[in-house]
Parts: structure tokens; C-alpha cells; sequence
């Protein structure tokens, strides 16, 4: 899996190819796909990020996996 590729998508909206990485294996993508959440996160702007998926796509077009933001906001209190 050496080049794989991050969208980002909520209920209503797709951010396309934010991103692409070049990745030893499944746990290396999942340490980018965190870390970009954090970056889109940490933007200034008045998003609810809540409900945004961050999915991560091999060269194929095929998903590997999909992390929800939320997975890293933590809960909402």
C-alpha cells in the first residue's frame, strides 16, 4: 500500500483529495488520516467537524478504512 489518498465527507458536503501519502502499512495510514483530522481541526472557522468522516482510499479508487473526526474530538460534553 504505498501511496494511498484522504477525502474528507459529512451528510452534506465531500472535500476531495485533501491529501495523498506515501505509507508503509494500514497502521501508518491511520497515523496520517489522525494527524490530518487534527490539522482540519485545529483551523480557524466555526465547522462543526462532528459529523465528518475522513476516508482513505488506495491508488485503486477502493476505501481502506474511514475514521470518523469524532474518533478524535473525543466525546461532546
Amino acid at each position: 500500500m504505498p501511496e494511498v489518498y484522504f477525502r474528507c465527507s459529512s451528510a452534506d458536503r465531500m472535500l476531495p483529495n485533501l491529501c495523498t501519502a506515501e505509507v508503509e502499512d494500514l497502521t501508518d495510514a491511520r497515523e496520517h488520516a489522525a494527524m490530518a483530522v487534527r490539522v482540519l481541526l485545529a483551523l480557524p472557522g466555526a465547522d462543526d467537524w462532528r459529523d465528518w468522516v475522513m476516508h482513505v482510499i488506495d491508488d485503486l479508487g477502493d476505501e481502506i478504512f474511514a475514521l470518523p473526526f469524532t474518533s478524535t474530538i473525543g466525546p461532546v460534553h
